[in-house]
């Protein structure tokens, strides 16, 4: 997944972060205040040495220091609660965004993605961006101002021994620069690596009982624990790469120590510098650790933050649908009539045309059948309908206006779609029904039920609306699928109602009372059916017949079994008879 044009990682990283700038900085300020209160503890501790030597009590400077030390731990803690808050807001608010892009996405964009890629990039990605704000802005400003507020004091102090500390950290620390473009590297390839494994999981979850009927879990485990070892290499390599990274902080302090320490001492021996000093330039060394360690921390996670910022970035210029305002539930209106006028559609410019100058009118009202052969381009007529996809040719209207003149949300709230595989969703038979009208009472879900035939489904069940039906309705058969997604189509109360195949697993019974029901809605309802049973082509008022994506005949099943061979074959072979 790549895009053609980037922006630079920095500023999509700062878009996510840019919001919460008054809480980074708040964090910021009490950490600044917390590492002041820790500059100063080397001071006392010097006047506390002095004050032995001299002879002095000691109850004022020890009083000072112990609160200097209880001042610097509830500070320090502080501003990492605030830090850490405003990272899980961010986390939070980068989550939110990706959700919703994906979401929105072009149906046809989708359907190239991986899922569990998807899923990666919105719980492991977007988890990255957490250590970048408590760890890796904030916290690199923090130790920046505390390092040189360090080195203030140690030239205070001493400027012969400041000068061989930052020579030792200089020569040190000059080799951090050289791994991080390695860790953003790794970081990706490591992500990217998690994503796929997600993919390869993802597969075989979604064909779970194929799997197992197929006895392919051997072949599956394999291919799983072989993406999981690609995650595993790629991780040790970001594991490595952050390990010598962390090498030099606490190198630079204890080499430094040793020259401090000889130099010092001789300076000490010298008569030119006295004990006290001595001892507290070495505590101030000591105390280079944590923001040294802070900074070379900072930069690992701002190029693991940039690699993760990477990916979500992907997504988020993925082409997506045009927004339009939320519709309301309207009373049913008319009928719709349906129209295509010279239609093309392939689903990529190297992919052959699906839809040939496809051209028909449907009349408000009424039923009709689009029938014809394995990959005729049927289902596409729906998918073109609902703007699934954007023809590359002709005109498609809807009351005589052009589909693309439509806003998405009131289109789709005028169509209801009943998909060929009836998918369930993992909830209650309550939400899966009232899905596409989360506004209808209970007595409106029942009452769909009972038209679909699902009343003894309802009295079955132990907890009536309230039974959790499974994940994707393993738990019920083809039929009763098919029917709760009729069921939550007609609650729409939609003026245009797509049917692909509702009525393929359904029995004899069933489909009998079906027909009654979508006999019933082409009062108030224009209705679409692509079936393959005669019982359901033979009623409808007119039958489209479809092949190799031209529009072969139009007309009644008499008419069509009279004047065109390809229905006549249809009807005495492949059209199934109830």
């Amino acid at each position: 997944m790549r895009s053609a044009s980037r922006s630079a990682p920095w500023r999509v990283l700062l878009v996510h972060i840019r919001p919460h700038t008054g809480a980074l900085a708040l964090g910021g300020c009490l950490g600044l205040l917390g590492s002041a209160a820790g500059l100063a503890q080397p001071l006392v501790a010097k006047a506390v040495i002095e004050a032995v030597s001299q002879g002095h009590s000691l109850v004022k400077p020890l009083v000072v220091l112990t609160g200097l030390v209880v001042a610097s731990a509830l500070i320090t803690a502080a501003g990492k609660y605030v830090l850490e808050r405003t990272a899980e807001n961010v986390v939070l608010a980068a989550r939110g965004r990706l959700i919703s892009q994906i979401l929105r996405l072009r149906v046809g964009t989708f359907d190239r993605l991986k899922p569990g890629d998807l899923l990666s990039r919105v719980t492991s990605d977007t988890t990255l961006l957490r250590n970048v704000c408590s760890h890796g802005l904030v916290g690199g400003v923090t130790a920046l101002f505390t390092l040189l507020g360090t080195i203030a004091l140690m030239a205070a102090l001493d400027v012969v021994l400041l000068g061989v500390t930052l020579a030792v950290v200089a020569v040190v620390g000059g080799t951090v620069t050289l791994v991080m473009s390695r860790i953003s590297a790794a970081t990706e390839h490591s992500q990217a690596a998690v994503g796929q494994m997600g993919s390869v999981l993802e597969r075989a979850l979604g064909a779970f009982r194929t799997v197992k009927a197929s006895g392919a879990e051997q072949r599956e485990i394999a291919d799983i624990t072989e993406a999981a070892g690609a995650s595993y290499r790629h991780g040790l390599q970001v594991a490595r790469w952050t390990s010598l990274a962390g090498i030099p902080a606490g190198l630079a302090v204890q080499l430094s120590f040793l020259a401090v320490l000889g130099v010092g001492g001789a300076r000490v021996a010298a008569g030119v510098l006295a004990v006290s000093t001595l001892i507290a330039f070495l505590l101030y060394l000591f105390y280079l650790i944590n923001p040294i360690g802070a900074l070379i921390e900072a930069a690992t996670q701002l190029h693991i933050g940039l690699a993760a910022t990477r990916r979500i970035q992907e997504v988020d210029e993925l082409p997506r649908e045009p927004d339009s305002p939320a519709v309301s539930a309207a009373a049913p209106a008319a009928p719709a009539t349906v129209s295509f006028s010279e239609v093309c559609f392939r689903y990529s410019d190297s992919a052959p045309l699906v839809h040939d100058h496809v051209t028909f009118t449907i009349p408000a009202g009424g039923m009709t059948a689009i029938v014809g052969p394995s990959g005729a381009g049927k289902s596409t007529v729906f998918a073109l309908l609902e703007r699934f996809y954007e023809p590359t040719g002709g005109t498609i209207t809807l009351d005589g206006r052009d589909i693309r003149r439509w806003p998405l949300a009131e289109l789709r709230n005028t169509i209801g779609y009943v998909e060929q595989d009836a998918p369930i969703l993992a909830g209650t038979l309550r939400d899966n029904v009232r899905y596409a009208a989360p506004h209808v009472t209970d007595d409106d879900v029942r009452a769909a039920l009972a038209r679909t035939r699902l009343t003894e489904l309802l009295e079955r069940l132990p907890d009536g609306l309230d039974t959790v039906i499974g994940h994707r309705g393993t738990t019920l058969s083809g039929g009763e699928r098919q029917r709760i997604a009729i069921a939550r189509a007609l609650l729409r109360a939609p003026r245009l109602l797509l049917l692909d195949e509702a009525t393929s697993q359904l029995d004899a019974v069933n489909e009998s009372v079906l027909r009654q029901v979508m006999a019933d809605l082409t009062q108030t309802t224009t209705v679409i059916v692509i079936a393959h049973r005669l019982s359901t082509v033979s009623s409808a008022q007119q039958i489209l017949v479809m092949a190799s994506g031209r529009m072969r005949a139009t007309g009644t099943h008499t008419d069509l079994v009279v004047s065109d061979d390809l229905y006549r074959d249809l009807a005495t072979t492949q059209l199934l008879t109830s």
